[in-house]
């Protein structure tokens, strides 16, 4: 009877367990949907490609279009899960849902990927004007020989 009870009880236990995990990887899930992360990072994956097809003007189009084939949003999707999971606790992540479905989360998703762009392209140059300084100063000094 003993046995019974301890069996009966670590199977609810699991169970439970068990059901509150998938309880929070799909809401993580929804959660990463519902922000567009999926397809954000399938769209920075397409960039890459035109990138590499801009340096690889010789490959066929048919490897490219094959390569792309394989990126889905789905793939990526399933691989930030654990990461949120980590981080974040169920609660946490059924308040970011929240946010994201009010009017101002609708916002920041919108223009995330217009904020995310101009951020790179002003931290491109101010990481250019920090690097010809930190070479103009390094030269000035005699670090570096003047040419």
């Amino acid at each position: 009877m003993k046995r019974f009870s301890i069996t009966l009880f670590l199977c609810g236990f699991l169970t439970t367990g068990f059901s509150q995990s998938l309880s929070k990887t799909d809401n993580i899930k929804n959660l990463l949907e519902l922000t567009g992360s999926g397809k954000l990072g399938v769209q920075v994956g397409q960039n890459m490609i035109n990138s590499f097809k801009k340096s690889y003007p010789n490959v066929p189009v048919e490897f490219w279009d094959d390569f792309l084939k394989e990126m889905n949003s789905d793939t990526l999707i399933n691989l930030i899960i654990p990461i949120y999971d980590k981080y974040y606790t169920e609660s946490e992540i059924k308040q970011l849902t929240e946010f994201y479905q009010s009017s101002l989360g609708k916002k920041v998703i919108s223009t995330m990927p217009l904020v995310v762009k101009e951020s790179m392209q002003v931290g491109q140059t101010w990481g250019k004007e920090i690097g010809e300084k930190v070479y103009s100063d390094l030269k000035e000094k005699g670090f570096v020989k003047k040419e």
